[in-house]
This record gives structure tokens, sequence and C-alpha cells, in this order.
């Protein structure tokens, strides 16, 4: 139970701290000529095999089983995929005076990316919430980006992804698709190897993305990406993405009680509904925008430190809330399989 809470105590993610090294070794010391080529190839590699590992990781049983609860994970969705999205796109008034065309890009990019999954577990079951309902809502939501995410990429951002070519498709497919596909048809016979190793793992997933992070700036970096970004501007990005956080916020949670949905399922949809994934939306930026990738990943990497930390007090408080009767066997059972199955919190 506790591996799976927020440490109250800690205001910043430690990974994000690993994240703005890696940006900052990428300032000072980007990746060029073959070394460059080499890296490149490592993090096409290592968004293939991230993807292999989330199908792995997704337990088909779990999948079904949750599809009793269809309300509830339809709900996440629309807020994932619909709800967010409409908010990015209303968001284009603030260009440019808030926020300039490359930013805005990114905010919209990270309005199109799935939901987390550890980590709206965690802090369902901090809240005392339907810890089932938001590990399948994150798995759905995880498993739904796949194809969602680019095709909304695809139609919303237009130019800026290089449009829908053959070849994007090709990449979204034989990197993201193919591979996670191959996850899940291999977990029958990995799925015990995988519960067993899940901390090491833990550990590859996490170094993977940040080869992905190192080599997207140091193209940012050697194409003068940055100098397009002031500190006014990521102040004014900032108080953008506080807005938006607080809307969706205030929408999964209220707009679940006008649902009529109890108060252990408004909790899952909260956390499901409101977040997003930078261990998706990393690789996807990377396949999508190319040299680009380090601007629009950008407003991805605020928001999720920002989510972490309101959500986090948000959990807490609602821990305190009156409980509902409810089964708490069923619920820790739960727990259990969700940090069994080692899926990465971001």
């Amino acid at each position: 139970m506790k591996r799976l809470q927020w440490p109250g105590w800690m205001p910043i993610d430690p990974y994000i701290l690993l994240l703005l090294a890696t940006v900052g070794l990428a300032a000072l010391l980007p990746a060029r000529g073959v070394t460059a080529d080499v890296a490149s190839g490592a993090s096409t590699a290592a968004i293939a095999f991230l993807f292999f590992l989330y199908g792995a990781r997704l337990s088909t049983r779990e999948a079904v089983d949750g599809l009793k609860h269809w309300r509830l994970h339809i709900t996440v969705l629309a807020c994932t995929f619909v709800v967010f999205p409409l908010l990015g796109l209303a968001a284009r008034a603030l260009e440019p005076v808030f926020l300039t065309h490359s930013i805005y890009t990114g905010l919209l990019f990270l309005t199109l990316v799935p939901s987390t999954i550890q980590s709206s577990i965690a802090f369902t079951s901090m809240a005392r919430g339907n810890v089932p309902a938001a590990i399948c809502a994150g798995s759905f939501s995880s498993l739904a980006g796949i194809v969602i995410t680019p095709l909304l990429a695809a139609t919303l951002l237009g130019g800026s992804v290089g449009g829908f070519s053959a070849d994007a498709l090709v990449k979204i497919v034989f990197q993201l698709l193919v591979p996670f596909l191959a996850g899940q048809i291999a977990r029958r016979w990995i799925g015990d190897f995988l519960t067993r190793h899940k901390q090491v793992l833990g550990l590859v997933d996490r170094g993977s993305i940040l080869l992905v992070v190192y080599v997207a700036f140091s193209e940012g970096m050697i194409r003068g990406i940055w100098s397009q970004v002031s500190p006014l501007r990521l102040v004014g990005l900032l108080g953008v993405e506080a807005v938006l956080l607080a809307v969706m916020l205030a929408l999964t949670w209220y707009g679940a009680k006008a649902l009529r949905f109890d108060r252990a399922d408004r909790i899952a949809i909260q956390f499901a509904g409101s977040k997003k994934s930078l261990a998706s939306g990393l690789p996807m930026a990377s396949v999508l925008f190319g040299a680009e990738a380090s601007l629009a990943v950008l407003p991805l990497m605020l928001f999720h430190q920002m989510q972490l930390m309101v959500c986090a007090v948000i959990a807490k408080r609602r821990s305190l809330d009156p409980l509902e009767p409810e089964t708490t066997q069923e619920r820790d059972e739960a727990i259990r399989t969700a940090v069994g199955t080692g899926t990465p919190s971001a």
C-alpha cells in the first residue's frame, strides 16, 4: 500500500530532476555527427522497446473485466480525448499574446496524449476511491492512445507534424503499435518474469525515456529551436497549464457527480481523467515531431510535474472524507495486482 502513495514530503518528482538534468546535458553537450546518428538509432529502438513492455504489462483479463464498468471508462476516455483537446483548441485564442505558435503546438499536443496508469492508481488508492476502475481506465486510455493520439495529432496539428503522410503512418505502426501488440502476444510467456523483475525493468523504462529526451533536445539545440522560448513565455505557459489542470479537475469531479457516479467512482474519474502520461507522450512526440520534438514536449513535462503536485494534495484531502462502505479485500487485491504489473508512473 505504501508503495503506491505519493510521498507528501517530496515537492518535486525525482524523475523530473533527472529529465531536467538530461535537458541540461543536451544543452551543454548535444549529440552531433556520428554520435547523433547512433543516439537516434538507439532512441528509435528504445521507443519500440518501451511500447513492447507496455503491451506485455497490460493484462488482457483486467481489460475484459473492466468492460463491466463501461460508463466510467467511456467518461474517462471522453475527458482524455474529447474534452482535453477541445480546451486545447480553445487555447489558440491565447496565441500569440501569451503563447508562441511553437509553444501552443506543444500545449495542444499535451491535450491529445493518453492518461497515466500507475500514478492514477496511486492517487485513487490514497483517496480511497475505486482502484480497480482506475487500473482499467488508465489501461484503456493508454491502449486507445496508441491509435487515437496520432490520428488527433494529424487532424488538429496539421502541418506541425508534417501531415499524416504514408511515412508517418509507417513510423507509428512499426514503432508504437507493432511492438505493443508483440508485447501482448508475449505476455503469456514473459508475464511472470516482468512481475519478478519489475523494479529493474522500471529503471530500463525510465532510462529509455531519458535517452529519447536527450536525442530530442540535442536536435533542438543544434537547430536553434530554444531561441524561440523566453522566460516570460514560460511563465505564460505555466499559467495556462495551471488553468487547464484546474478546469479538468473541476469538470471530472462535478461532471461525474452530475452523471450520478458514487464517491469512489468520482475519485477514479477525477484522477484518471485529468492527467496526462509523460511516458507515452514523449515517445509519441519523438515519432510525430522529429527534430521539433524538444519544444513540443516542454508543455507536457511541465504539466506532468504540476499534475503530480496538485493531485497529491487533493488525494490527501480526499482521504479524510467519510468513507462509504466498500469491499476492502477486493480493493487491496486490485492494488497488489497493479503493483505487480510494474507500469511506469509517468
